[in-house]
C-alpha cells in the first residue's frame, strides 16, 4: 500500500532537514506558515513566514548547537483531513549540555505544501533547561 501524500510530504521536510537543504524545506511549506515552538526560552515563540521559519528558527538551532542539532523520524500519523502528526527522537550539545529527547509535531497541510507547524516535547523543563 502507497504511502499517504501527506505523509510522504513531512518526511521529505525531516530528511531535507537532516541534510541542512533548506531550499528543499521552502519548497515543501507555504510562504506564510508558521512553527510554533513551546516552552520559556530564548527559541520559544511563533516564527511567522517562511523566512522566520528557515533563517530565524532553523538556522539558530544550527548555530546555538554548533550544527550538532539532529533530529531522528520514528512515525508519521495522518487524518487525511490535511493533518500530520509525528513523533521524532532529537538530540543536541549546546557548550555543556546535552539533550536527547522525544518530541513532536503536528502539521497542518494546505494543498501540497506545509502551512503550520505545532512543535511538542517531552519534558519541557528539561527542554526548557537546555536552550535557556
Amino acid at each position: 500500500m502507497a504511502e499517504h501524500p501527506h505523509a510522504a510530504l513531512v518526511r521529505k521536510g525531516y530528511e531535507a532537514f537532516q541534510r541542512g537543504d533548506m531550499d528543499t524545506l521552502r519548497s515543501l511549506m507555504t510562504g506564510d506558515c508558521t512553527h510554533h515552538v513551546p516552552g520559556s526560552h530564548p527559541l520559544s515563540g511563533d516564527y511567522k513566514g517562511i523566512d522566520a521559519v528557515l533563517g530565524d528558527y532553523y538556522g539558530r538551532l544550527a548555530a546555538e548547537t554548533g550544527g550538532s542539532f539532529r533530529v531522528e523520524l520514528l512515525h508519521v500519523f495522518v487524518d487525511g483531513r490535511g493533518h500530520a502528526m509525528t513523533v521524532h527522537r532529537f538530540t543536541a550539545d549546546r557548550g555543556d549540555r546535552h539533550i536527547d529527547e522525544n518530541g513532536g509535531i503536528v502539521f497542518r497541510i494546505v494543498g501540497d505544501k506545509i502551512s503550520d507547524l505545532d512543535e511538542c516535547v517531552e519534558d519541557m523543563d528539561r527542554a526548557d533547561a537546555f536552550w535557556s
